[in-house]
């Protein structure tokens, strides 16, 4: 072999290969890299390897010296056994291919060369020329030219020079680096980011180490770089200098001007910026809306990213109606307890004449101990006044309802047991056009549970239960007294179980005790009462073999019996503390009581029955179709009411239909109605339908009617309007959009028949323009009966780089609002340095 083809060793670290000018490049190669390369992940498999057999004895060679002639050859010894053979090691990771290469360990990886022709000396340096290149670790330097020097690791490289770093790519005319360190300069720059795919120019980048670099007069911007030489990108930002920082994946510009279409939209003297989706510090996009109740609004919020597991926005702003405020959030997260904190305050509003403020509190903990588990749930809300509510409607959803809870839980559970003490108290936010009567204080609940996993002699499953609340209010405005009320509950069934039904007897007794702080209509300051409960819950379950337009199903048919009987007491001098009817469906139709709390025990001789037959798919279980029905039939009056309400005397009930159908993905259908077959109208009814086809296109559409209270309409959808015209786009998967250049409508329609008005709407439009997305939402929020507000809404988004908003950010609203929106634009997952591998 000519000795210009054998390895030049230069040092331990340092591997050349080089190329014959006479031999294609690879070919002439092929056998010195892959020995080189494979040699390492063949070595540490081996290492890795345990319990291996030892190798074989080599076979005698052909041209070995055989026993001389005069002595006999031994005869030959029976064959061994096959000896068993020996047990698989589990396979292991080598570790080879990490995301990360630690410091160690890239300090001892070799460095590999290559190029048309290589010269040097050993262990000094070596000089690689015609497609030179370098390897080591996760850097790739490619070059024309390219001289290393072994003391200083020192690499310098003219003429297309390329670096692929960890899946970042540097191209330029000249380089200068420490290959390990990652130290140098680099002239004439084009660059892109793996994270992100941001790119741009730059006259110089000076590496200060792997994960550090300062990017002199450089561009960055996110659109996609095509081939025609007068492409220039939708916007990009232009700074004096850029510092970059892999580690913390956090950009820094100075003497910046944000470019739009061409135009100067923004200047920043100073800026920083993700280089991914991993938090940071920094100031965040002001926001600046117009609205009816409030008129032009400033924002600006500050994001301060404290530790991996805290966090907090401050955030300053103005109305030119109401003046300053100011406010912010703090969210944490630890092992054992996490929670969030906000606060706003307004030192004085000149259109309410006063301070205006909220704040609301969210913690929850847990410890083990040796007695048991403790948790903790705090759940605090205030704001300053009545009408809060309806000036603030964008303070945060926990603050712009009616009904504001301060709830302190303290619990504990040990096994089958369960111990709670809770105080709530509401604050009550009253309309004087709809006022509300404000719900009972529980000031504090002592609440204890036993329910034995274990089941008692015979299959008997037992459940004990016990409760002592204080009840507090206003009874000005409850037109009642406050109590303490106490009760137990206990519990025993014997469930039959069989694959094909069940059927289950159960008995319940029930005691109430109540202490009242003033005399009832009759004089008396206590009652009590106690009331047993007996019920028989039965169904069967049959399954057959169905299709139905040409697909295979099983069919079941599910019909249930329920019985359940409560003799009468005469409970219509207590008071209501906490109960209400419950809600007539397909779950509290099989329950034993009509009231949801404990303040009235219904005296029930009734009997549901109903049937549920489903379509389920042979394969996966999946529930193509369900039609169900069910109705009560009475054997006595219900005497026992709510005040108000006439003694139920109907021998049948109202009919309960219920139907759901998914017969493929993209559609779907649910029903539910309560229908009178006395008077032969349905007193409630819901239908609700779902059109998703893909990502980006869903349609929703309900209609929902409360006989003699509402009749309403809700659509909402997400559709590009692109599908008008033909043009479909691309299949690019969730969180990444359809391509380029696609309109998309957006919005829902809640509009109330009875009052022949839109009640809440919202409307708008996307516009992806592949690296930035625009949207304009118009916001209609009815507040109260004779209030709205209306706002604005425009966003313009710099995908992989910034949001710049009017008005609230309209994501928040669409998200809320509309079922299965989808983001044109959401991390979904983040890219190795392997899927830009060289």
């Amino acid at each position: 072999m000519p000795d210009d083809l054998l390895p030049r060793p230069l040092s331990p670290s340092v591997w050349p290969r080089p190329r014959s000018a006479g031999t294609p490049a690879r070919t002439a190669l092929a056998p010195w890299v892959a020995g080189a390369l494979c040699a390492l992940p063949l070595a540490a498999l081996a290492q890795n390897t345990t319990d291996a057999p030892p190798p074989s004895p080599p076979a005698p060679s052909a041209s070995a010296p055989s026993a001389p002639s005069a002595a006999p050859a031994p005869a030959p010894a029976p064959a061994p056994a096959p000896a068993p053979a020996p047990a698989l090691a589990p396979l292991r990771a080598t570790g080879l291919l990490q995301e990360t290469i630690p410091d160690a360990q890239r300090a001892q990886m070799p460095t590999f060369v290559f190029g048309d022709r290589i010269e040097g000396q050993a262990d000094v340096r070596t000089v690689i020329e015609g497609n030179a290149e370098l390897r080591r670790a996760d850097t790739v330097i490619r070059a024309q030219r390219m001289e290393y020097l072994v003391e200083g690791d020192l690499a310098k490289a003219q003429g297309q020079v390329r670096i692929n770093r960890a899946g970042n790519v540097y191209e330029g005319k000249e380089l200068e680096l420490r290959v390990n360190a990652f130290e140098g300069f680099f002239t004439d720059v084009q660059y892109q980011f793996l994270r992100n795919a941001a790119h741009g120019d730059s006259t110089r980048v000076d590496f200060i180490d792997r994960d550090r670099a300062v990017v002199h007069n450089a561009t960055y911007t996110t659109c996609q770089r095509t081939d025609e030489a007068s492409w220039q990108p939708d916007w990009v930002l232009r700074a004096k200098t850029i510092h970059l920082d892999m580690a913390e994946e956090v950009g820094t510009a100075e003497g910046a001007v944000l470019e739009f279409k061409g135009v100067p939209l923004l200047p920043f003297p100073y800026i920083s910026f993700p280089l991914s989706e991993k938090r940071k510090s920094g100031l965040l996009p002001p926001t600046i809306g117009v609205d009816s109740l409030n008129g032009l609004e400033y924002a600006q919020p500050y994001y301060w990213n404290i530790a991996p597991n805290r966090d907090a926005t401050l955030r300053a702003a103005i109305r030119a109606k109401r003046g300053v405020s100011a406010g912010g959030e703090f969210r944490y997260l630890e092992p054992t307890y996490r929670g969030q904190l906000s606060a706003d305050v307004m030192p004085s509003d000149r259109l309410r004449g006063h301070d205006r403020w909220s704040y609301a509190v969210q913690h929850q903990a847990t410890v083990q101990t040796g007695v048991g588990g403790l948790g903790l749930n705090l759940n605090l809300n205030r704001v300053s006044d009545d009408n809060y509510w309806r000036d603030f409607s964008r303070a945060g959803q926990q603050l712009t309802q009616r009904l504001l809870p301060g709830d302190a839980t303290l619990s504990w559970g040990q096994g089958d047991m369960a111990l709670q003490l809770r105080t709530l108290k509401w604050q009550t936010l009253q309309d004087t056009s709809a006022p509300i009567v404000p719900p009972y204080d529980r000031l504090p609940q002592l609440h204890w549970r036993y329910t034995p996993t274990q089941s008692l002699g015979g299959g008997l499953e037992t459940r004990l239960e016990a409760d002592t609340t204080r009840f507090r209010a206003q009874r000005s405005l409850t037109g009642q007294p406050n109590a303490t009320r106490s009760y137990a509950l206990a519990q025993i069934s014997r469930p039959y179980l069989a694959p094909a039904g069940f059927i289950t007897p159960r008995l319940q007794l029930h005691a109430t005790q109540y202490q009242f702080d003033g005399p009832l209509a009759n004089g008396q300051r206590s009652a009590s009462r106690v009331l047993p409960t007996f019920s028989l819950d039965s169904g069967l379950v049959f399954e057959r073999e169905a299709s139905y337009l040409g697909r295979s199903f099983v069919q079941t048919l599910e019909p249930r019996a329920f019985y359940t009987y409560t003799p009468f007491r005469d409970q219509r001098l207590l008071p209501l503390y906490d109960t209400a009817a419950n809600d007539f469906n397909f779950t509290t139709i099989y329950t034993e009581n009509a009231f949801g709390g404990h303040d009235r025990l219904a005296d029930n001789n009734l009997l549901t029955l109903g049937v549920t037959s489903r379509l389920l798919d042979p394969t996966t279980g999946a529930e193509a179709a369900r039609f169900g029905v069910a109705q009560r039939l009475r054997f006595s009056d219900q005497d026992v009411t709510l005040p108000g309400s006439a003694p139920l005397d109907e021998r049948l009930s109202d009919l309960l239909l219920g139907a759901g159908l998914q017969w493929t993905p993209q559609w779907g259908l649910d029903s539910t109605v309560q229908y009178n077959p006395k008077t032969g109208r349905s007193i409630r009814s819901t239908i609700g339908a779902r059109y998703s086809p893909g990502n980006y296109r869903t349609v929703n559409a309900a209609y929902r009617l409360q006989r003699g209270t509402s009749e309403q309409i809700d659509i909402g959808w997400q559709w590009p309007l692109n599908d008008l015209w033909g043009d479909k786009g691309q299949e690019l998967g969730a969180g990444r959009g359809q391509g380029g250049g696609r309109w998309y409508s957006v919005g829902r329609l809640n509009y109330s028949l009875q009052d022949r008005k839109l009640v809440d709407t919202v409307v708008g439009l996307e516009y992806d323009g592949c690296c930035w997305i625009g949207r304009v939402v118009l916001e209609r929020l009815q507040s109260s009966v004779t209030t709205s507000n209306t706002r604005l809404l425009f966003q313009l988004e710099f995908v992989g780089f910034s949001r710049l908003s009017l008005g609230a950010s309209p994501l928040a609203s669409l998200k809320q609002n509309i079922p299965r929106y989808q983001y044109l634009r959401e991390q979904v997952s983040t890219p190795s340095r392997f899927s830009n591998y060289d």
